[in-house]
């Protein structure tokens, strides 16, 4: 009961949402007979739980089933499930800290050691876990600085490179990192690893560092190669985040399917009325099992996993 011994309060927000957000996904979409109204199953319950922040609640969490319409693949259902959590007056690196405790604790209660055999790897999730941004983490493997190119000059460097990246059906700076983070670092991350550093334009709803306004307080979690949590420093400047939604906007006409192309206005109010500073957390319980049971698809540890349709003709 990691989340309860830490002074949260667990809650439920809506599944069916007038303004889908908190995440790039493509949602499912569904209409409202009474209302007359269109809604979106929720692709992230994030901007809900942070109105509570607002709200004056101190910290709150809520294991959440959500919903992407977007690929199937071995690690990736379209209805999920993760856990969110928001805490007020804490930071990125208190929610650091905070996974690696809540990780080791379920890991070591389940088998009664941080050592575990994973993937044909043999992982220790005892604390502390390594950190590393996420620019010396691609110059590592690949030289590239990813700030010391534009959108252009970037994907010339990804195409110099010769990986099995198609650059031109990327749209976006942020996208074209993370196609190369994804090739290049992502394999390789098999030990609990803390990617720090996000750049701005990868992270629409993280708070600007303070030392380099083109990075933000942000970090992922990953192990055995796969990302399995998300956290940062919430934006609590209104003004930013409105910013920020517009530059979605502009990336959505472009062509970005994923890019978070609706306003909501409401939550930008909700901001204007003033929320704390509040580092949030949304973990994937899935791909955590996954990981902590060493199975190799997410259809092995779902009992109901989407699959196509069976043809009885």
């Amino acid at each position: 009961m990691c989340f309860n011994d830490s002074g949260a309060l667990e809650v439920d927000t809506p599944i069916l949402q007038p303004i889908y957000g908190g995440a790039s996904a493509r949602p499912f979409k569904t209409h409202h007979n009474t209302l007359d109204s269109t809604l979106y199953l929720r692709i992230a319950n994030e901007l809900y739980l942070k109105r509570l922040i607002v709200g004056g609640f101190d910290a709150v969490y809520e294991f959440s089933k959500d919903f992407r319409n977007e690929g199937m693949s071995r690690w990736h259902n379209p209805e999920f499930t993760q856990v969110e959590a928001y805490y007020a007056y804490k930071d990125y690196l208190w929610m650091m800290d905070f996974v690696e405790a809540t990780v080791e604790t379920v890991v070591r209660s389940v088998y009664g050691t941080t050592l575990i055999n994973s993937f044909d790897h043999s992982v220790d999730f005892k604390r502390p876990w390594k950190r590393i941004s996420m620019r010396d983490a691609i110059i590592n493997a690949s030289e590239v600085d990813i700030f010391s190119h534009d959108e252009d000059s970037l994907r010339k460097a990804i195409n110099d490179l010769n990986l099995d990246i198609d650059t031109n059906a990327i749209i976006g700076k942020g996208k074209l990192i993370d196609e190369l983070f994804g090739k290049v670092v992502e394999p390789n991350l098999i030990q609990p690893t803390f990617i720090v550093g996000y750049p701005v334009e990868l992270s629409p709803l993280a708070k600007k560092s303070d030392s380099d306004e083109t990075m933000t307080d942000r970090f992922e979690g990953f192990c055995v190669g796969k990302e399995f949590c998300n956290a940062f420093s919430e934006i609590n400047d209104p003004v930013d985040q409105r910013e920020r939604f517009e530059e979605q906007l502009k990336l959505g006409k472009r062509g970005d399917i994923e890019a978070m192309n609706m306003m909501d206005e409401d939550f930008l109010r909700a901001l204007e009325y003033g929320m704390p500073p509040t580092a949030g957390l949304g973990l994937g319980i899935d791909r955590l099992c996954m990981i902590l049971l060493d199975q190799r698809s997410i259809q092995d540890v779902l009992l109901f996993p989407q699959m196509r349709v069976e043809n009885f003709d």
